[in-house]
């Protein structure tokens, strides 16, 4: 599908914006006097709440926050529906360069998918910005100097949300994993933290992916007495677990849930019966702030529910891809690079946030606990902020990286 924001088939308020904007800029180099960008994102897949729909929505407010052109350009958007695949994102991205003259493929909630139109992009001289998806290789081993890598990665989910927890007496782990790449790269980065902090791994379940029943892996992370049972997969796998647990009675053996990654959907899907007292680290919240609720009120009244961190993560990327084209006044790969690297990032989204020369964007990290019914106040108020954790330490270092855009 296709979205063009264009002064026809508007409403009164929206001409008037559009015919309010600035004179298309002559001295701007913008390939096809158009900026196009694609959002593939799993559509009706295991992660659809999570990405999907709500990521198209967020990049929507991002352009129109634009009022639809940048330096007089129009902004058009294409989506599609990746599922999971990574053969179908990358032939969907070739169309998208070959055919459709998109500038720069976005979302990309999947690592695979992910790291296979991060090499189309570079292949073809266009763009891509990661949001959705988490493996450290992003920007690390595969960093590409056309990709940007957003909102997360496994190393800061899995450090933010384990040393502070066993610094807090949880000194003994075990863990349940989806068994495939993400999955064991959320358990290996955990257990490299745990570590670091005092603690120890006393073992873990690795369970085919995807799955419903969590039984037999919920008996043994029990029958391991461990202080803490960190859950490292997603979406409804990560939501039946859950269930699951309490049904065992994981909690009120004395056992902390931990998960490796979860969103506020998640705890919506949970509820705050099952998931209160769950701790987990995030990178966006709602009512962090008054640019958080600003932009979560426009996303609520599309959408009805408030946005995950990667749907608000996608909309900060969409709204400072076009930044760095104003400034750059180009929509060339090297020349927006070069200008979103220069340019604080600080947003609805991200907090102190900078764009390292590898792609990665750091910015601050959050260790939540979720409230109980109880403690909520009102609808969609779910988290206490525990800790903020900034950047520079919640993600890995320049030095700790393998990218060779970062060496000497």
């Amino acid at each position: 599908m296709a979205i063009t924001f264009t002064k026809t088939a508007l409403g009164a308020a929206l001409l008037a914006a559009t015919l309010a904007a600035p004179a298309q800029d002559k001295s701007a180099r913008i390939s096809d006097g158009v900026v196009k960008i694609g959002v593939l994102t799993d559509i009706n897949g295991p992660f659809m709440d999570n990405v999907g729909k709500g990521s198209i929505v967020a990049t929507e407010i991002a352009i129109e926050e634009y009022k639809g052109k940048v330096l007089g350009y129009p902004i058009q958007m294409v989506t599609a529906d990746h599922q999971n695949k990574a053969d179908v994102g990358a032939t969907r991205t070739r169309e998208w360069f070959d055919r459709d003259q998109v500038d720069a493929v976005t979302e990309l909630g999947n690592s695979a998918v992910a790291l296979a139109a991060m090499k189309l992009a570079q292949d073809k001289g266009r763009m891509s910005i990661v949001t959705g998806a988490g493996a450290v290789r992003i920007s690390s081993e595969d960093c590409t100097p056309n990709n940007l890598h957003w909102v997360y990665d496994t190393y800061s989910l899995a450090k933010v949300g384990t040393q502070s927890v066993v610094k807090n007496g949880a000194k003994t782990w075990y863990y349940l994993t989806a068994d495939y790449a993400f999955g064991h790269s959320l358990e290996n980065d955990g257990k490299r933290f745990i570590e670091a902090a005092g603690g120890q791994v006393l073992g873990s379940s690795r369970y085919p992916f995807p799955g419903n029943d969590f039984a037999s892996y919920i008996i043994k992370a029990q029958g391991s007495k461990a202080n803490a049972v960190a859950i490292a997969t997603a979406g409804l796998d990560l939501q039946n677990a859950i269930k699951q647990g309490k049904e065992f009675g994981l909690a009120s053996g004395g056992q902390k849930t931990v998960a490796m990654l979860m969103s506020i959907m998640d705890v919506h899907g949970v509820g705050l019966k099952d998931a209160g007292g769950m701790l987990f680290a995030e990178s966006f919240y709602w009512d962090l702030d008054d640019a958080s609720r600003a932009f979560s009120r426009k996303f609520f009244e599309r959408t009805k529910r408030m946005p995950t961190a990667l749907q608000a993560g996608q909309y900060s990327a969409t709204l400072n891809y076009l930044k760095a084209i104003e400034k750059a006044k180009s929509d060339d790969v090297a020349d927006v690079m070069k200008a979103i690297k220069s340019m604080p990032i600080q947003d609805a989204f991200a907090k102190n946030g900078k764009v390292r020369a590898d792609g990665k964007m750091i910015h601050d990290m959050y260790l939540v606990r979720v409230k109980t019914p109880k403690e909520s106040q009102a609808a969609w108020d779910y988290y206490t902020v525990l800790e903020t954790v900034p950047g520079e330490q919640a993600f890995h270092s320049a030095a700790e990286s393998k990218c060779p855009l970062l060496k000497p």
